[in-house]
């Protein structure tokens, strides 16, 4: 199958499309990156979606979710384009959707227990009418409702593709959010150990617009951070965060890193006295620490470290990271043949295919769900897609 995967991260910058192909043989899943392709939203969108995901209104989010519809619709045909292929050569689409809010756990209805739940728009109906090819969304929820926190769930691709006889590697992503993957030596889905770190670009992205009033949206490749140095009072406080020693299964969001965490770092009075600088290198430090939290809940040791994400670009924060697990090597995704930036949406198009062929996406183990379950909805492109699926299956 051709599939095409879209995301968009915390951080609300864009949607990222991959173009696939996938095969699945004995020796189990092959993934080939055909293209890939970003579409940015422009800084006023990206706005709107950071304050819709703290204070809007029902009429805000509902005109949001079409709205990113159309723009996640116009990021897989750019990806088709980019690939000289047509959209009838695609068979699907999986689409993560942009988060809007994600409340792993739960709040308390009345006298119960604590009921989880997370949300991301993007309507996947205007996807499929737009493409013309039958788009797989929602994948998050399926996992909630089984007991699970609907993330992550990018560990299961992680496994099917990276999983080594002879070494233990650890996944990084750096997006909005961080989060690892542990793959022990060896094959399956035995000792992976995957959740949200925590700290990542959205506290140095929220750092730039505080400094700069909303004029700057990043530290550049951090330039900034690497002029910087790492004040140890602060860094201190900020590794007392209690996510950090929270053990997993756990994910998090901006409900924990976003706007409050901005407001609650640049009132410290550690952070008061310090550099625009000092405070990027400080929290750039804090997140490739929050990373080396995952050795508390890992038997085995790491041959390997491998990084991905928006983050990569990011000096300051990958120095950081390759003290932090010296010896091991840190190396981006570029260094096995894949795209930094565009792996989580080559991820979700390999769910979707998991879906698609009537296997299992989430590993319970990590997201805390009762069993594996089927992932997300699908909006079909019209009549016959079920035999068209199963015809380009079978040819594989």
């Amino acid at each position: 199958m051709k599939v095409v995967g879209l995301m968009s991260g915390t951080s609300g910058d864009g949607v990222d499309a991959a173009l696939v192909e996938i095969q699945r043989g004995k020796g189990g899943l092959r993934v080939t990156m055909i293209a890939a392709h970003s579409l940015p939203y422009p800084r006023s969108l990206q706005q709107r979606i950071l304050a819709a995901s703290v204070s809007g209104t029902v009429a805000e989010v509902c005109h949001l979710n079409v709205l990113l519809g159309e723009w996640f619709a116009n990021a897989a045909l750019g990806v088709i384009r980019a690939a000289s292929v047509q959209p009838r050569d695609v068979d699907l689409i999986g689409s993560h959707g942009q988060t809007l809010h994600h409340l792993p756990q739960g709040i308390k209805d009345g006298g119960g227990s604590a009921i989880r739940s997370t949300l991301q728009i993007a309507e996947p109906a205007v996807i499929a009418e737009r493409t013309g090819i039958t788009t797989i969304a929602d994948f998050r929820p399926r996992d909630i409702a089984a007991g699970g926190q609907g993330a992550p769930l990018t560990p299961a691709v992680h496994a099917l593709l990276f999983r080594h006889p002879r070494r233990a590697r650890l996944i990084v992503n750096l997006g909005g959010i961080s989060n690892v993957t542990y793959l022990p030596r060896g094959a399956g889905y035995e000792g992976i150990v995957a959740f949200d770190t925590g700290p990542a670009n959205m506290v140095l992205d929220g750092l730039m617009a505080w400094y700069s009033n909303g004029r700057m949206a990043m530290d550049r490749d951090g330039r900034l951070a690497a002029k910087g140095k790492v004040d140890g009072r602060l860094l201190a406080k900020l590794l007392a965060h209690p996510y950090l020693s929270q053990p997993p299964p756990k994910s998090t969001g901006r409900e924990l890193f976003g706007a409050k965490m901005i407001e609650e770092l640049t009132a410290m009075p550690q952070a008061q006295r310090l550099t625009i600088e000092d405070l990027l290198a400080t929290c750039s430090r804090w997140t490739a620490e929050a990373v080396g939290t995952v050795r508390r809940w890992i038997a085995g040791g790491i041959d390997e470290v491998m990084v991905g994400g928006g983050g990569v670009r990011n000096r300051a924060l990958m120095h950081h990271l390759t003290e932090v697990f010296a010896p091991a090597p840190v190396v981006p995704f570029e260094s096995y043949g894949w795209d930094s930036k565009a792996f989580e949406a080559v991820a979700f198009a390999v769910l979707a295919y998991q879906t698609a062929t009537d296997q299992y996406g989430n590993v319970p183990s990590v997201t805390g769900a009762a069993h594996p379950v089927l992932l997300g909805c699908i909006v079909p492109a019209g009549p016959g897609w079920i035999k068209r699926l199963r015809g380009r299956v079978s040819k594989t």
